[in-house]
């Protein structure tokens, strides 16, 4: 009966399903039942006119009518009726269906009245409200949270309006009440403290109490991230039975030598940890797919780097593929400079590498010759193999396609073992949805010595003071980046920007006594290659730039990091531009520059980059602000289409559902158990409904 087409519904008809087809994407009585309310209004309080405040929601009154007129001219024509109480009175304004309205509007009989309050010209009024005998309303009142459905305006306008929705909802729960099947065991409901099914429905649209209504909502929740989860660790685990890897049985002495002799510093407790972490995977003949995340600078890349050394003590080539050119490279020199005295060969491979070297990489690699091969896309547009390609590391994987990186597996004869690694923290909640299928590991230490970056908010009148600020750091033998704002859409017009605050800078921090760089996605490779360059010599103090060197970049020399237009950039944007200084031992500085006039978003956003360095924190405030899908970048094949659940509000609901998920499938990994045979439909239906997951990897 779910499954019945909503036309069939009483009070829905042909035309009205269309309408709610397209306006809503309602087409049967499964996707009504699924429409929550938006929000819920307080029927169970009658207010005195003298307690209206304009900013509440919608209000009951009771009171008389003792005047009714017709006031201006065409289109200015409105009927206004005075409605009056013990303590006041308020005008009641309609703008049209004059001679309907009025057969309601009896002077001298209590009425209740309901609608939303406002201020015209200084005096408390209510436009179209709802008019009803109070005899006839107290005969049957309505529920006490009053349900209010989302809707659009082409459905306003004709006639499916909130009232219709409620008789429609009070129809469907009426057909459907001897329908609606329990999908959890018994033992499941008692250990959650999850109310039945069909309750849960009845209490979501129509609430007895608000108590009952937070049980019914709970249930919900916990129910739809219940079966995300399940479908997350289903997909994981038919991932390990398909894709074996190479078993990597030993760490030998690349591995130890570099432990030994050549690292640079001590190994935080969070790096050894993780390493551990990815030494038992690489153990194993199953391919390993895990997440490092590690706020910036904690150091992923001598993980990564130890990793790989893993790989070729098994005999096992290893890439790591970077996002853009200047990262690559900075990755290239950073392994050039710790293996070459070691005698292991790295290369470096990207869109600007000349045709002749591609030759000789190609070689290189086919042949066994080159152990670890550093690049960007062109690492995968390349039409090479490897000899044996052991482990893949993946920086900052969301910059990449999932079409690109499977490109990748099909340079070798079995998939490589993964490592992903992301300086971008990501909040618990997405950690297990969008990456619930991969293992996570996380650096939670920075390097000893590392002092966190002291972060200030200036406006624009402080630019002078600002100038002083850097000229200042600049004789101390320090360095600066001034980041502007590149945004795809207009990016004509942030270009201009770009190249007005570089002349202006330039003309600030004059020839001979400074010198200023300029790096920025329009410029050839070779020319960000040598700009970068020079500012990692210290030939120039100032980097005049736009987000490119938003990751990865490392020089320790660098101590401040002004930001301009900081209200244009996200939380986590700025958290990562923030961690291109503090990597040496002085004391750094990030300095967010706006404009006056911020709004609301904005200057929270500001305000919690000045609260704390924690970029799970961030990351958190950033969810809750921008939602998962802004923070997604687009919404990712459906991943996070929720009808009710919330990813920034309920953490806690998601690891319990993701809890019992995982206790379900250990005492019944193929859900064959009579006692799940209701779960295990419920999850065919809700994948076929979500095939776009498989595309996800």
């Amino acid at each position: 009966m779910l499954n019945t087409p909503i036309e069939y519904l009483k009070g829905v008809g042909p035309q009205r399903a269309d309408w709610l087809r397209d306006e809503l994407g309602i087409s049967t009585y499964e996707d009504l039942l699924s429409l929550y309310p938006n929000r819920y209004i307080d029927r169970s309080r009658f207010y005195k006119i003298a307690e209206i405040n304009p900013i509440q929601a919608e209000i009951q009154l009771v009171g008389q009518i003792t005047s009714v007129g017709i006031f201006g001219q065409k289109k200015t024509k409105r009927l206004v009726a005075r409605l009056e109480d013990e303590t006041g009175s308020i005008d009641l304004v309609w703008f049209k269906k004059f001679d309907v309205v009025r057969v309601f509007l009896k002077k001298d009989i209590p009425l209740m009245i309901f609608g939303r309050a406002n201020t015209f010209q200084g005096r408390i009024q209510m436009a179209h409200p709802e008019v009803e005998n109070l005899e006839d309303y107290r005969t049957k009142p309505p529920i006490p949270l009053h349900p209010v459905y989302p809707t659009t305006e082409k459905l306003q306008k004709r006639g499916v309006n909130n009232r219709l929705m409620v008789k429609l909802f009070q129809e469907l729960i009426e057909e459907l009440k001897d329908q609606i099947e329990e999908i959890f065991p018994q033992e499941m409901l008692d250990e959650y403290q999850l109310m039945d099914k069909k309750e849960a429905l009845v209490q979501m649209h129509f609430p007895s109490a608000l108590e009952v209504f937070s049980k019914a909502q709970y249930r919900l929740k916990f129910e739809e991230l219940f079966f995300l989860q399940l479908t997350i660790l289903m997909r994981k685990k038919d991932h390990q039975k398909v894709w074996t890897g190479y078993a990597f049985t030993r760490v030998g002495k690349h591995f130890y030598r570099f432990y030994r002799e050549f690292l640079p510093f001590f190994l935080t407790d969070a790096q050894k940890r993780v390493l551990k972490e990815i030494r038992h995977d690489l153990g194993q003949p199953i391919q390993m797919n895990r997440l490092v995340q590690g706020d910036v600078g904690s150091g992923k890349t001598i993980v990564a780097l130890m990793s790989m050394l893993v790989a070729l003590d098994n005999g096992f080539q290893s890439c790591l593929m970077a996002p853009t050119e200047v990262l690559a490279t900075q990755h290239h020199y950073a392994l050039r400079k710790l293996l070459g005295p070691m005698g292991i060969q790295s290369s470096l491979l990207t869109g600007s590498t000349t045709q002749l070297a591609r030759k000789q990489l190609r070689y290189g690699m086919e042949s066994g010759v080159i152990s670890i091969l550093v690049g960007t896309h062109a690492l995968i547009e390349e039409p090479m193999h490897f000899q044996n390609l052991g482990l893949a590391v993946i920086d900052e994987q969301h910059r990449f396609g999932v079409a690109q990186r499977a490109k990748l597996w099909k340079k070798n004869k079995k998939p490589p073992h993964v490592l992903i690694m992301t300086a971008t923290p990501i909040p618990r909640t997405l950690a297990m949805t969008i990456y619930g299928h991969l293992d996570i590991s996380v650096i939670n230490e920075l390097p000893a010595g590392r002092k966190p970056v002291k972060t200030v908010h200036r406006y624009e009148n402080a630019r002078l003071e600002i100038f002083g600020f850097l000229k200042n750091q600049i004789a101390q033998g320090r360095q600066a980046y001034i980041v502007y704002p590149l945004i795809e859409e207009s990016e004509k017009i942030n270009y201009q920007d770009l190249m007005e605050g570089y002349e202006s800078i330039s003309r600030a921090f004059p020839l001979p006594e400074y010198r200023v760089g300029i790096l920025h996605g329009r410029m050839k490779s070779s020319d960000k290659e040598a700009e970068m360059r020079r500012f990692t010599r210290g030939e120039t103090q100032i980097m005049v730039a736009t987000t490119v060197i938003e990751v990865g970049v490392d020089v320790p020399n660098a101590s401040v990091m002004l930001i301009e237009s900081a209200e244009r950039f996200g939380l986590s944007q700025l958290h990562q531009l923030r961690g291109r200084v503090g990597r040496g031992a002085a004391q750094s500085y990030c300095i967010l520059m706006t404009s006056d006039k911020l709004s609301d978003e904005a200057y929270k956003r500001i305000q919690v980059m000045g609260r704390t360095h924690d970029g799970f924190e961030i990351a958190e405030e950033d969810l809750k602000l921008r939602g998962p899908g802004d923070l997604m970048g687009t919404r990712q094949s459906g991943i996070l289409d929720l009808r009710i659940a919330d990813l920034s509000k309920d953490v806690q609901i998601m690891g319990q559902a993701r809890q019992a998920a995982v206790k379900l499938l250990e005492k019944d990994p193929e859900l064959s158990t009579p006692d799940n045979q209701t779960i295990r439909n419920t999850f065919i239906k809700y994948h076929q409904k979500k095939i776009a997951w498989s595309k996800i990897g």
